[in-house]
């Protein structure tokens, strides 16, 4: 057999002897110093483990120096009690300890005895019965864990068995330890008793059996009973300490307790300037180069401290941008510059105040409640809109981007106030001429001061974060069916699906796909019609989808649903002056219409297009002179069409059917829109 292999069991049978036969002083000393030793290395390592099982070995190490500890006890009793000696180690641990006046040492030994007792083991017992509970109880959901990766393929099969191995091994290491912190807390109590033993023995045997006088026995005795017992506790002391460093180490880190300790409590300088703070006060109450010292002291460290901070700061930053200028060189990184932000509006510096909170821009709050509005008003789902600035752009330029392509662009004045005139302002004022960028209309920039007349004039006058909201606003909706794209269809129907899974059970995937669903929504919103009531939607998609599968036809059926809805939007007061179809030319556009399998087109010559455009502009500017809203209504099959025809060039131009109205709206056709002879005969 190896020695190593035989070392430990020949160890505990020497310490089995050593109850039985006498030591002799000398060979007694050195065991002692061999005590001292080994407790002072198993505490050293404690203290420099950087995760407890580490130190696996603790427990059954803790039983076999108890052991040899006692066996120690005995060994030095009997030397004590039998030869009032007990070597050159034990006299010079009283004689240095206790000077020469015993009652001292005496008290020094019950404190290093009490505090052992009383405060380290008792405490570290609490925490190993704890630790072990706690690490038992953990024990299912760490198992769980480790399946779970398994399952999902983050760890392989022998990686799995580790942890597992792992878990088994804390598992059964604080249950060790829960155990073997009894004998920590016995073997400080048996020292107190062999203590107690020693001095009443040694008393006895010195005063009846030697006839030695009281204070000779008991100067003698105690002497040796305090040196022997500080042999005996100091060492104790320092395994009492280890047990406690291992069972308080918190979950495995990569560095030891002295790392750690320096590290969380020495990491802060504002706090070691505090402590120096306090010092300095209590130098002039109290000794005051002490505290000085430590004052001065603490706030080097602390400067020290900062400028290590600041150095390491410094250090991040570089290896930040080197490891973005390194990323942004790796090939396989285009693929983020493929990303496009749906809506986007840049400004140029002389706007940043607008939109930076710290100088009390509101800018952004007025995005937000943008996107709340047209929830609101369309019931679509805006993207988040994108601010950034651009030194391109004049400084007090904006742009307004969809999908990376500018749309629009205009220009405020940021300490000027845009004015205009509604028509009912009496008096001109003082300003800079401009347009109104959302509609285009005539304004002027005006100062504070000529602000208050303006409004007393009637005119309205807005802010300049008001202007690029309001455009910002207008843009969103003239491109709003821009948005709605499959996912965000799937997120209106999930939340109509969760009060009514009926409806969408029914029409979704049986009767229409998504990409349908979203089709239709897409014209509605082209046109300004607002989809917030998805229930009506669907449920009309439901009873009509089986009969057809044309998205314009469908796009149809659901606007006279939503009739009373887009009738309140552009006709006020139940009564509007209209413009209306001729019916040959009606009847034109439906013989131009071509079928195809899955929709269907308009097919007019572009000499009948341009003569239908030039007789509807002349109605509608009849309708703009008169101040009101250009309406035109056609029959349910043309509407659509007559719609096509014109949305290149009068975008904003509202087509009804005569379907859609609600049958409490009185109209007066004021107009006709029709194709001249020359051209009908053409046709």
């Amino acid at each position: 057999m190896k020695f190593k292999e035989a070392s430990v069991p020949i160890m505990i049978m020497a310490i089995v002897l050593a109850f039985i036969i006498p030591v002799p002083a000398g060979f007694l000393d050195v065991l002692l110093a061999i005590n001292i030793g080994l407790s002072a290395i198993i505490l050293l390592n404690t203290v420099y483990l950087k995760e407890p099982l580490q130190i696996s070995v603790f427990p059954s190490m803790l039983v076999i120096t108890t052991l040899y500890r006692i066996s120690l006890n005995i060994s030095t009793t009997r030397l004590i009690l039998a030869e009032g000696k007990a070597g050159s180690v034990i006299r010079g641990f009283g004689t240095f300890v206790a000077g020469n006046n015993i009652v001292v040492g005496f008290i020094m030994f019950l404190i290093i005895m009490t505090v052992n007792f009383l405060v380290i083991t008792k405490g570290s017992e609490r925490v190993a019965e704890v630790a072990a509970r706690f690490t038992l109880d953990a024990m299912p959901g760490k198992q769980m864990a480790i399946d779970a990766d398994l399952n999902t393929g983050l760890i392989n099969e022998e990686e799995a068995r580790d942890r597992r191995r792992k878990i088994q091994q804390e598992a059964d290491f604080y249950g060790a330890m829960d155990g073997a912190s009894k004998f920590v807390k016995n073997d400080a109590i048996v020292g107190i008793i062999i203590t107690i033993l020693n001095i009443v023995g040694g008393l006895i045997i010195g005063m009846v059996m030697r006839g030695e006088e009281l204070f000779k026995a008991f100067d003698t005795y105690t002497m040796l009973t305090i040196g022997d017992g500080l042999v005996s506790q100091i060492p104790a002391l320092m395994i009492s300490s280890a047990t406690s460093f291992i069972v308080t180490r918190a979950a495995a880190n990569d560095s030891d307790v002295s790392h750690d300790m320096l590290k969380q409590i020495f990491s802060n300088p504002k706090v070691l300037y505090t402590a120096s703070g306090l010092c300095v006060i209590l130098s002039f109450l109290f000794a005051r180069v002490p505290f000085l010292l430590l004052a001065v002291l603490l706030a080097f460290i602390g400067y020290m401290l900062t400028k290590e901070n600041k150095e390491l700061e410094k250090k991040e930053e570089e290896e930040v941008e080197e490891f973005e200028a390194e990323e942004i060189r790796r090939p396989e990184n285009v693929i983020g510059l493929l990303q496009v932000d749906p809506i986007e509006l840049e400004f140029g510096y002389g706007i940043i105040p607008l939109a930076d909170v710290n100088q009390g821009g509101d800018l952004l709050d007025r995005v937000v409640m943008i996107r709340r509005q047209l929830a609101l008003e369309l019931g679509v789902i805006v993207p988040i809109i994108r601010l950034r600035d651009n030194i391109q752009l004049d400084p007090n330029e904006y742009l307004i981007k969809i999908r990376g392509v500018e749309i629009d662009r205009g220009a405020i004045m940021i300490d000027h106030y845009l004015a205009m005139n509604s028509g009912d302002a009496g008096d001109e004022i003082d300003g800079i001429d401009t347009r109104e960028p959302a509609f285009g209309l005539p304004a002027k920039w005006v100062n504070d001061k000529e602000r208050e007349r303006a409004e007393m004039l009637g005119y309205t006058v807005v802010d300049p974060p008001s202007v690029i909201s309001t455009h910002l606003t207008e843009v969103i909706k003239l491109h709003a069916h821009e948005f709605i794209g499959r996912q965000e269809v799937k997120t209106l129907i999930d939340n109509v699906k969760e009060n009514n899974p009926a409806v969408v059970e029914e029409l979704i995937p049986k009767q229409m796909a998504l990409g349908e669903v979203q089709k239709i929504l897409a014209n509605l919103l082209k046109e300004g019609v607002s989809i917030r009531d998805m229930l009506s939607i669907l449920e009309t998609l439901a009873d009509y989808s089986p009969s057809t599968s044309d998205p314009d036809m469908l796009t149809e059926y659901v606007r006279q649903t939503l009739g009373r809805s887009i009738t309140k939007k552009h006709i006020e007061f139940n009564k509007s002056n209209v413009l209306t179809l001729d019916p040959e030319l009606e009847r034109t556009i439906i013989d131009s219409v071509q079928k195809t399998e899955t929709s269907s087109y308009l097919a007019l010559e572009p000499a009948v297009t341009n003569n239908i455009i030039d007789s509807l502009t002349k109605q509608v500017e009849k309708l703009i002179s008169m101040g009101q809203q250009p309406v035109v209504l056609a029959s349910p099959l043309v509407r659509l069409y007559f719609k096509r025809i014109t949305e290149h060039v009068m975008p904003e131009l509202v087509v009804l059917s005569y379907n859609e109205l609600d049958p409490a709206v009185e109209v007066n056709p004021v107009g006709i829109v029709q194709i001249t002879e020359s051209k009908r005969a053409s046709v």
